[in-house]
């Protein structure tokens, strides 16, 4: 829809199934089940009234998640009338600037939540929507660069998440703002870095659009093939680097589990690396399950640690 159509719809209001498609729920695996990783890491078992923070972390995550959504949607939205014009926003089925005001309000929310929940997750949360703004949102518009939009999402899906998760039941059963535990921060970034691979695989859905708006994601600075090239590797060496940390923390067990997830993945990429543009979005499906639970195994395994074998 042009801009120019736009404020004769301004006074409609979207209806809820459009609101729920622009906060695309389906994404909210990702940081969900980040902070459920962190949840195990911190090596605490959630009892009674614990349950309900643990919930209201989930729900923060997917908020978040929300959030990041509807500000990319709607500072997207030229983009996504190339790519996508079926979306909510150039499509017109969510009107005017409704967007926008979604997006500052679920921002809100999600900080009203994570002040609720202790200092340590409302900093988290002030950090994530913070990206969340800058990743799509002149002047920073971090997207513009792949190399670095990527990191962003993967610190933002995976690593705060993470930490929040394991923040969240150390408040909830000491009462008072201790960070998690160097194991967590160091399991955090490093699934945090290997998603970054996930992220430059999730640009090629979008790779004629992005150029043509000047978005120099890694598909379009690289080409598919040299970009599935260095995704695969991103996804690899932090795999590695988890393995050899649980076999020095005495985990072999666990490092053996993520050593075969690892391994299933490698063999799907064999896949990939044939026609890249073909069977990304299938890699994207497929090959990130052995990813997350590579995630949970590791979990398990600094839960076991920091929490004295619990």
């Amino acid at each position: 829809m042009s801009e120019a159509a736009q404020p004769q719809n301004a006074l409609k209001r979207p209806d809820f199934a459009t609101v729920i498609e622009l906060l695309k729920p389906v994404t909210w695996l990702a940081p969900t089940w980040a902070f459920f990783c962190g949840v195990v890491s911190a090596g605490i078992v959630p009892s009674g009234w614990q349950w309900l923070l643990a919930a209201a972390g989930v729900m923060l995550a997917g908020l978040v998640c929300g959030t990041s959504q509807a500000i990319n949607d709607w500072f997207d939205r030229h983009v996504d009338a190339i790519n996508e014009p079926h979306r909510p926003i150039p499509s017109g089925r969510m009107p005017g600037r409704w967007g926008l005001y979604i997006a500052i309000v679920s921002s809100a929310l999600a900080l009203v939540i994570a002040a609720l929940l202790g200092p340590v997750v409302f900093v988290a949360a002030i950090i994530a929507v913070a990206l969340a703004w800058a990743y799509s949102a002149p002047p920073f518009r971090l997207k513009r660069n792949g190399w670095i939009s990527a990191g962003a999402v993967g610190i933002s899906y995976e690593g705060i998440p993470w930490i929040t998760g394991a923040a969240v039941m150390i408040y909830a059963s000491s009462g008072s703002a201790v960070m998690p535990d160097w194991q967590i921060f160091a399991a955090a970034l490093l699934y945090s870095l290997g998603a970054h691979g996930i992220m430059v695989l999730n640009d090629f859905k979008a790779v004629e659009g992005d150029r043509q708006m000047g978005l120099v994601t890694v598909p379009v600075q690289l080409g598919t093939q040299r970009a599935t090239q260095v995704a695969c590797i991103t996804m690899i060496v932090p795999q590695l680097i988890v393995i050899g940390l649980l076999l020095s923390w005495g985990q072999l067990w666990h490092a053996v589990g993520v050593s075969l997830l690892l391994g299933v993945q490698i063999g799907l990429m064999v896949r990939l690396l044939k026609d890249p543009k073909g069977y990304a979005a299938w890699y994207s499906f497929v090959g990130v399950t052995p990813y997350i639970l590579g995630m949970l195994i590791t979990a398990f395994a600094i839960g076991s640690i920091v929490g004295g074998g619990a």
